[in-house]
């Protein structure tokens, strides 16, 4: 058990920065995300709804995509 926490240290500290790089990315990032051709968003008085199909389905490629990459090695 003890040969196995180096690795879940890098991981730990991969999981951080990842977690920064998205933190700077919706902080500072481009303003179309989240804006995109299929995205649902219907604003009437007192109500408001976003229903972001096409950006969770962009996210959810580019993080496939990232894990495939850091993956196919092991």
């Amino acid at each position: 058990m003890l040969a196995r926490m180096p690795d879940l240290g890098r991981a730990l500290v991969v999981l951080g920065l990842v977690l920064v790089a998205l933190g700077l990315a919706l902080s500072f990032g481009p303003s179309w995300l989240g804006r995109l051709p299929g995205d649902l968003r219907i604003e009437r008085p007192g109500f408001a709804f976003y229903l972001p199909i096409t950006t969770s389905i962009l996210v959810s490629l580019v993080l496939s995509l990232l894990l495939w990459l850091f993956t196919r090695g092991r």
